[in-house]
């Protein structure tokens, strides 16, 4: 008899795809519902930073006054009603790679970081 090794392997259970334009849930972001959901909260809840983009700011010694985050708020609220994803924010020295759904700062890095950087997956830009 051969020795032989089996290494089993599970059955998988198809993975059923959803429309890009489908939220979990069946909420289409088409649908009255999500555009006026959309609207909304992003009035009620502030700008987060991700914990890589805090590390990224600690890391970098970038820090905001309250107003440079109400301007980074206002930002990403503009970005948000003109349809933005992901913005690129550049406010004084400072680059904000920003998720505008998640209305989370993705990463951060100071002007010395900023040369010779090409910016992906980005689908606007503001200047502040």
């Amino acid at each position: 008899m051969v020795d032989q090794i089996l290494f089993p392997n599970p059955v998988q259970p198809a993975r059923q795809e959803r429309p890009e334009h489908q939220k979990p849930g069946g909420i289409t972001v088409d649908s009255p519902f999500a555009k006026v959901l959309d609207q909304k909260l992003p009035a009620q809840q502030g700008v987060r930073f991700s914990q890589h983009a805090q590390d990224r700011l600690k890391a970098r010694n970038i820090s905001f006054s309250a107003s440079d985050l109400a301007n980074l708020e206002g930002a990403v609220n503009s970005v948000a009603q003109k349809g933005g994803r992901e913005s690129l924010v550049m406010m004084g020295d400072a680059a904000l790679v920003v998720s505008v759904r998640n209305r989370t700062v993705v990463t951060a890095m100071d002007k010395s970081q900023m040369k010779g950087n090409v910016f992906t997956n980005i689908d606007s830009a503001v200047v502040i």
